[in-house]
C-alpha cells in the first residue's frame, strides 16, 4: 500500500469523528454556548473513547494556537485543526443560509446577512429591515398585518385608527395604530421596544402595554417583562452603527456575528468580560474588529474569510 495514501486516510480531515469533534470545539468555544449544548457534548464524548480522544486533540490545538510561532513564509500550510473548524463553521453557515432562503422565498421584503433595507408600504408606513430579516405582508380591509418570518425590523407606522397595524411572529403579537417600534425574533433578550407612542404586545394569554422608552423581554414563564430602554441606541443599526456603552466583548461579538457570513470565535472566556464604549461600523465588520482590537488589546486572526478567531494580544 502507498504509505502516503495510508497516511492521508488516517488524517483527521478524513475521519467523521474528528469532523464531529471540530463542530463541538467550535460550538463550545462560542460565547453563546448554552448548558444544553454542554450536556449534549458530554453525552457525545462519553459515548465512545474515540470521541474524547478526537476532542482532546482539537481542543489542545485551540488552547495553544495563540502561542504558535509566526510563520516563516506566506505559503504556510493551514493546520488540520484550523481547516476542520473552518469546514465545520462553513457547513453551519450554509445550513443557516438555506433556512434563511426558505423564509425569503415566502417574504415580500427581506435582507441577506449584513444587509439593510428600507421599504415604504402602501399605507405610508416605513419598514427598516436589519440583517438577515424577512417579512410577509398580510394587509386586509380591516388590518395592516405583517408577519415577521425572521430577524429584526423597525416599524414607523402611519396612523389609521380604522385599520390597526399588527406584527406577528414566533407566537408574539404586537398591535399599534400610529407609533414607531421594533420587533426582534432571533433569540435576543429584548423582543419589542417602543420609540414613539404605545403598542400592545401579547404572548399567549399575557397582554402588556409598552410605552415609549420601554422594551419588553420574554421571561422563562412565557410572560412579558418591561424595562427602560434607549430604543434609539438599540436601533442605531438603521444608520449602520452599533453603539456600545460599557458593553462586554461577548455581547458585542454576538452582535457582529449577525452581520457577517461565517463566525467570529472568542477563545479566551476571560476576554469576554472586557467592556467597550464607542461606536462600531456594522457595514464593515472588519473595521469594527480593528477598533475592538486596538481598544481592548485583542489579537484578530483571520483563518479564512468565514472564520475569525479572537485571542489576547501578546
Amino acid at each position: 500500500m502507498d504509505q502516503h495514501a495510508a497516511g492521508d486516510a488516517d488524517e483527521p480531515g478524513q475521519d467523521p469523528i474528528f469532523a464531529e469533534a471540530a463542530l463541538w470545539v467550535a460550538r463550545l468555544s462560542s460565547a453563546d454556548a448554552t448548558e444544553a449544548d454542554r450536556a449534549a457534548f458530554e453525552a457525545w464524548r462519553s459515548a465512545d473513547p474515540a470521541h474524547a480522544d478526537a476532542y482532546a486533540e482539537l481542543s489542545g490545538w485551540r488552547r495553544t494556537m495563540g502561542l504558535a510561532p509566526p510563520p516563516r513564509s506566506k505559503a504556510r500550510r493551514v493546520p488540520k485543526g484550523v481547516a476542520l473548524l473552518a469546514a465545520a463553521l462553513g457547513l453551519a453557515g450554509l445550513i443557516t443560509h438555506e433556512l434563511g432562503l426558505f423564509d425569503r422565498l415566502r417574504a415580500d421584503a427581506w435582507t441577506g446577512v449584513g444587509g439593510f433595507e428600507t421599504t415604504i408600504l402602501a399605507d405610508g408606513s416605513r419598514l427598516d429591515l436589519n440583517t438577515d430579516t424577512a417579512v410577509a405582508l398580510r394587509f386586509t380591509p380591516n388590518e395592516r398585518g405583517i408577519e415577521l418570518l425572521r430577524g429584526e425590523a423597525v416599524f414607523d407606522v402611519a396612523s389609521d385608527r380604522d385599520r390597526p397595524f399588527v406584527v406577528r411572529g414566533a407566537g408574539l403579537i404586537v398591535r399599534a395604530v400610529g407609533t414607531r417600534f421594533y420587533v426582534r425574533l432571533d433569540g435576543a433578550a429584548e423582543i419589542v421596544g417602543v420609540a414613539e407612542g404605545r403598542v400592545e404586545a401579547a404572548i399567549g394569554t399575557d397582554h402588556t402595554m409598552i410605552a415609549a422608552g420601554e422594551a419588553a423581554r420574554k421571561g422563562t414563564d412565557n410572560r412579558i417583562a418591561l424595562q427602560r430602554s434607549d430604543v434609539e441606541q438599540v436601533t442605531a443599526w438603521r444608520n449602520g452603527r452599533l453603539i456600545a456603552v460599557g458593553k462586554p466583548l461577548t455581547a458585542i461579538l454576538a452582535e457582529l456575528n449577525r452581520y457577517r457570513r461565517g463566525r467570529i470565535l472568542l477563545l479566551d472566556a476571560a476576554l469576554g468580560t472586557r467592556r467597550f464604549t464607542g461606536t462600531l461600523n456594522l457595514r464593515d465588520t472588519d473595521d469594527a474588529l480593528a477598533v475592538l482590537s486596538a481598544s481592548l488589546r485583542l489579537k484578530v486572526t483571520r483563518v479564512t474569510p468565514f472564520l475569525v478567531i479572537i485571542t489576547a494580544a501578546s
